[in-house]
C-alpha cells in the first residue's frame, strides 16, 4: 500500500507531454516485448495486485464480476494461481471472449433477475465462490456481490465508486465471516513479474488488442471505440 501516491497524468499534469523527467528506477524495461505488449503491462498490474490481495489457492473458485480490462487482467492471474475462474458480466460478447480466448471455467450473464446466484450455485455445486473480485465500479454490483461469497470467503473491491456502500451485516458479512479488501493500483514488483510472464508466454496479450489507430486519426476514431458494438477489448494508439 502506497501512502503517498503520485501518478503522472492523474495527480499531476504531464502524462501526455512529448518529454518528461522521472527517476530511472520507475522504468520497467524489456528488450524482448513489442510496444503492443508493453502497453498492457500497467493494465495487467491492476489485476495482478487485486488477485494477490485475495491470494486464491488451487482448487478454490474465484468469481470475477466485470469483464472490462481490469476484470480480464484479474482473470489472467487467477489462471496463474491455479484456482478455478468464473466471470460474470452483462455483455455477451465479453463473456464469449472469456470462454473462447481466455478459457475460463465458467461464465454467467448478469441480467439483474436473480438468475446469477442460481447459475453460480450450479457451477460451484452449491459451494459459491471462495473469492469474489468486483471490477465493475458499480455501487449496485459491489453490494450484491456478498450473496455470491461462500463461508469465510474473501471479497476484493478493485472497482471504485464515489457512492456509499450499504449492505445487511448479519445475513452475509457476519454469519459467513467474510473478509473485505480493497485493491488500489499495483506494486513495483508486479511490473517485473508481468513482463517476465509475457516474455515466457504464460500470458498472451495479443488477443486483447482488437483495434489500432494512428495518432493523427484519434479525434475521429476514439468516439467509435466507446460504442459496445465496436467490440473493443483494448485499443492501441500508434505513435511511432
Amino acid at each position: 500500500c502506497c501512502e503517498k501516491h503520485l501518478t503522472l497524468g492523474v495527480m499531476c499534469d504531464g502524462g501526455m507531454a512529448e518529454k518528461f523527467l522521472l527517476p530511472a528506477r520507475k522504468l520497467h524495461v524489456s528488450t524482448k516485448l513489442s510496444y503492443d505488449q508493453l502497453a498492457l503491462v500497467e493494465t495487467l498490474a491492476i489485476g495482478c495486485h487485486a488477485v494477490d490481495r485475495a491470494a486464491p489457492k488451487p482448487g478454490e473458485t474465484v468469481l470475477i464480476i466485470g469483464a472490462g480490462p481490469i476484470g480480464l487482467s484479474a482473470v489472467e492471474f487467477v489462471k496463474v494461481s491455479g484456482a478455478k475462474c468464473v466471470v460474470m458480466d452483462m455483455n455477451a460478447e465479453r463473456l464469449k471472449f472469456c470462454t473462447e480466448v481466455m478459457k475460463v471455467d465458467g461464465v454467467i450473464q448478469a441480467k439483474g433477475d436473480g438468475s446469477e446466484l442460481i447459475a453460480l450455485t450450479k457451477l460451484t455445486h452449491d459451494q459459491l465462490a471462495d473469492v469474489v473480485i468486483d471490477a465493475t465500479g458499480s455501487n449496485k454490483s459491489m453490494v450484491a456481490c456478498f450473496q455470491y461469497a461462500a463461508f469465510a470467503a474473501r471479497i476484493v473491491y478493485v472497482g471504485i465508486t464515489q457512492q456509499e456502500l450499504t449492505f445487511p451485516h448479519a445475513p452475509h458479512l457476519h454469519r459467513r465471516e467474510l473478509t473485505i479488501m480493497a485493491s488500489r493500483n499495483a506494486l513495483s514488483k508486479d511490473f517485473a513479474r508481468i513482463i517476465k510472464l509475457i516474455e515466457d508466454g504464460v500470458i498472451d496479450t495479443k488477443p486483447w488488442i482488437t483495434h489500432h489507430a494512428k495518432l493523427e486519426d484519434m479525434i475521429a476514431t476514439f468516439p467509435t471505440w466507446l460504442k459496445p458494438e465496436t467490440g473493443v477489448i483494448k485499443a492501441i494508439v500508434d505513435v511511432v
